[in-house]
């Protein structure tokens, strides 16, 4: 049986930085995979979008449920923190329209840094080696795996949730945490496109609409409302506004998405007195003032049989109602989320009760650590994942060392 002060299973960003983090200690990281960093590698398309600009106070709302949790950790390790560490090891940031990027542009110069890194702290990380048992012996942890057997006084898990499970996240941790009495909240893919019943819109791929208002309507009850960017696929909808709603749609629910960003009952009152000061203007200029795109007017109105070209003065009560209705809250019948294997994060994990937000260790089993997606943490689009699983395994890093 080998010997070391500290394991960490998962050589992701997550595990990474915390490896890197931890001083006078030996570390030994287990990856099941031949290769590091799978999907850091296919973050931001390739890309990495590694965090965003501004106050890290403004992180604090893009958590979906588990955001109180994650403030000790984002204030200990802040955003600015992460740019200023990466330059100061050498790798330039920056900042498009809020987001960071390497200025590369290339998330192998992110994972490049980390390896190196460890190297140069002599942490040892041993690939395609599968973890098949856990317990905890004598105060310390006996780890078997198909290759060997190792024994640690402190361990450390960061195998990521379940979404792209190609790049080795397929719930591991989940299993590993249960195995030492921890909860697991179900696992739902997060930051995933919507799948629409009977979608009739599918001519309008790659079209998208800016910062419009959406809600989740359930049981005729508003769950949840967002304002994003809405782009149209082949068989529903994606983009920003629609991915961080994700997290808390379910099939049959219903989507109500506001085309032109107006209130119905203002909407009606405009519509209704353009109608008496500008008798001739027709249905679809009058539309385009709302910045939406043409096919778009033209797709509603024919499924309410209304000419384009009609003056807005010429159309009936029943079908100008309808006309508010329907580009204030078009309503879209969910047929289901993208599946973990195109979801990019995962909703659901190590229950946030039985962690401290403050040093992420386990309440329940002593010197045991969570840091990243493993937890039942899940951030919007744009490198708020990243800054959580970066944030996390720095405060894991802290507290051992």
């Amino acid at each position: 049986m080998k010997e070391c002060d500290i394991i960490i299973i998962g050589a992701g960003p997550t595990g990474l930085f915390t490896a890197v983090n931890i001083n006078g200690k030996s570390i030994l990281i287990l990856e099941k995979k031949p290769t590091a960093g799978k999907k850091l590698l296919m973050s931001g398309s390739g890309r990495c979008n590694i965090t965003q600009s501004g106050s890290i106070s403004d992180f604090f709302n893009h958590y979906g449920d588990g955001k109180r949790f994650l403030i000790p950790a984002l204030k200990e390790f802040t955003n600015n923190n992460l740019i200023e560490y990466l330059r100061i090891h050498g790798l330039r940031t920056i900042d498009i329209k809020g987001k960071i990027f390497p200025e590369s542009e290339d998330a192998y110069d992110v994972l490049d840094l980390l390896l190196k890194e460890c190297k140069k702290k002599k942490v040892s990380i041993n690939y395609n080696e599968n973890i098949q048992k856990i317990e905890v012996i004598d105060k310390c942890f006996s780890i078997l795996t198909d290759k060997d057997s190792y024994r640690c006084n402190q361990l450390v898990i960061s195998t990521g949730g379940k979404s792209y499970p190609t790049t080795g996240s397929t719930g591991d941790g989940y299993h590993f945490a249960k195995a030492l009495g921890h909860t697991i909240e179900k696992a739902k893919p997060a930051l995933a496109p919507v799948y629409i019943k009977n979608y009739t819109f599918s001519e309008l791929s790659g079209i998208s609409l800016e910062n419009r208002k959406i809600a989740i309507v359930r049981n005729n009850q508003t769950i949840r409302t967002n304002q994003g960017d809405i782009g149209f696929t082949h068989w529903g909808f994606s983009g920003p506004g629609i991915l961080d709603l994700s997290r808390y749609i379910e099939a049959n629910d219903t989507l109500k998405i506001n085309l032109i960003n107006q209130n119905p009952e203002t909407f009606r009152e405009h519509i209704n007195q353009t109608a008496i000061n500008d008798n001739k203007i027709t249905i679809k200029k009058y539309l385009k003032t709302f910045a939406i795109p043409e096919s778009l007017i033209k797709l509603i109105l024919a499924d309410l049989n209304v000419e384009p070209s009609s003056h807005i003065s010429g159309i009936s009560k029943v079908q100008r109602n309808e006309i508010i209705r329907l580009f204030c809250e078009y309503p879209f019948i969910v047929q289901r989320t993208g599946d973990f294997n195109i979801a990019m994060a995962t909703k659901g994990g190590v229950s946030l009760k039985e962690v401290s937000s403050k040093t992420m260790e386990s309440k329940l089993v002593k010197n045991l650590y969570f840091a990243g997606e493993v937890l039942d943490i899940d951030g919007d689009t744009g490198g708020y994942n990243l800054q959580a699983a970066f944030s996390t395994g720095y405060l894991v890093a802290k507290n051992i060392s």
